[in-house]
C-alpha cells in the first residue's frame, strides 16, 4: 500500500471500487498530460455512516449528512484517480472541486456540505496538495436524484 492510501486508512476509510460508468461515450477522468479532469461523481452504495445517495437538502437531508455524502463522494473520486494512475502518490495537487447540492431554494449551507469533501483532501494531501479551488451550488435538480455529485481537476506527478 501506498503513502496516501496508509494515511486514508489511518483517518479510518478506504477506497471503493472505481465506478464504471454505464455507456462506453464517458469515463470517470480524463487525463490530458499531467491534468485529470474529472466526470461528476455521486454515490451508488452508502460507504460511510450518515451518508445519503438521494434526497433534498432544505427538505429531507441535514447538513450533517451532506458533509458525510461530500466525504464519500471524494472516496470514489480518489478511487477514479487511483485506477487512472496507479497510485494516490501521484497526486501532486489537487486543483479545483466543483460541488454539487440537490437543494431547495431556501437551504443555503452548499458550502459547508461540499466541506466534506474538501476537508477530506487537506487531511489526506496536506496543506500544500491538499489545498484547492473549489465551487460549492445548489442545483434544483441532480441525475437519479443524487444528494451531492462533485467533478473537478487534479494535477498528477508525470511518469
Amino acid at each position: 500500500m501506498n503513502a496516501i492510501e496508509e494515511r486514508l486508512k489511518a483517518m479510518g476509510y478506504s477506497l471503493p471500487p472505481a465506478f464504471v460508468f454505464p455507456k462506453k461515450n464517458r469515463r470517470g477522468c480524463v487525463r490530458v498530460d499531467n491534468m485529470l479532469y474529472l466526470s461528476g461523481h455521486g454515490l451508488d452504495l452508502p460507504l460511510l455512516e450518515g451518508v445519503r445517495q438521494t434526497g433534498r437538502f432544505g427538505e429531507n437531508i441535514t447538513e450533517a449528512e451532506g458533509y458525510a455524502t461530500a466525504r464519500a463522494v471524494m472516496l470514489t473520486i480518489l478511487a477514479t484517480v487511483k485506477a487512472e494512475v496507479g497510485s494516490l502518490d501521484r497526486v501532486k495537487q489537487i486543483v479545483r472541486i466543483f460541488g454539487m447540492c440537490n437543494a431547495s431554494p431556501q437551504f443555503t449551507a452548499m458550502p459547508q456540505v461540499i466541506d466534506g469533501a474538501s476537508d477530506l483532501l487537506f487531511e489526506l494531501f496536506g496543506p500544500e496538495a491538499g489545498c484547492h479551488a473549489r465551487s460549492a451550488v445548489g442545483m434544483s435538480t441532480l441525475p437519479r436524484g443524487m444528494a451531492v455529485e462533485i467533478n473537478g481537476e487534479i494535477e498528477v506527478w508525470p511518469e
